[in-house]
């Protein structure tokens, strides 16, 4: 039986997933449309990623220049000045807010998302949505070590925990603490095409988790 549920942010709660994408475009504007396309491609491929991690990798591989701490603080402060806005005005996906607020006494929430700690605290105040969640951890921690922190602290076992999540880095963190994955299918995303469970949205989650 499910008592708690593990959400992604980004594409899971919120159709945040191209204001990202944007961001990243902006950061790396100045070096060309073959280097954003790069970048663009790898940002939706690695979906749950830090942003901190791109960073780095973004610059070594495709620029070949090695971030400094300084620089790359700089970098994550002007991708957060640009994201943080447009997030707090992005619509849910569609029945998240609903499923949440329907079914909160009846779960336990939890959020694991690769946004940074206090941006991700900031936002889920923003919209209200904080006291809905028992938790909420953002990076620089894996998302793994997010699932082992909510499991132990809640003292769940693995077949009371699922995790809904829109990318492969989700589906891995879920496997390696061997607990349920659900797939949020959504646009040009084709890598949870062949999930178990998945869903279109979170219309469909209700449903989705009776069958567990």
């Amino acid at each position: 039986m499910i008592k708690a549920i593990i959400f992604d942010f980004d594409g899971v709660i919120v159709e945040s997933v191209g204001v990202k994408a944007q961001a990243f475009s902006m950061v790396y504007n100045s070096y060309g449309n073959e280097i954003i396309s790069k970048v663009l491609d790898h940002h939706y491929k690695n979906g749950g990623v830090s942003r901190f991690e791109k960073f780095i990798y973004y610059h070594k591989s495709f620029l070949g220049i090695k971030l400094s701490k300084d620089q790359l603080k700089e970098l994550s402060n002007k991708f957060s000045d640009f994201v943080v806005d447009k997030i707090n005005s992005a619509p849910y996906v569609n029945g998240a807010l609903e499923f949440i607020k329907t079914n909160f006494r009846k779960y336990d929430y939890h959020i694991s998302t690769g946004t940074p700690q206090n941006e991700i605290e900031i936002i889920t105040r923003y919209r209200k949505i904080n006291k809905f969640f028992l938790s909420v951890f953002g990076s620089p921690e894996k998302k793994e070590n997010h699932i082992q922190k909510i499991m132990e602290s809640n003292n769940y076992s693995k077949d009371e925990v699922v995790f809904i999540g829109d990318s492969l880095q989700d589906k891995i963190a879920a496997n390696k603490k061997d607990i349920t994955f659900i797939g949020r299918i959504e646009g040009s995303n084709k890598q949870l095409l062949n999930e178990k469970y998945k869903v279109s949205d979170l219309s469909e989650l209700d449903n989705i988790i009776k069958q567990l």
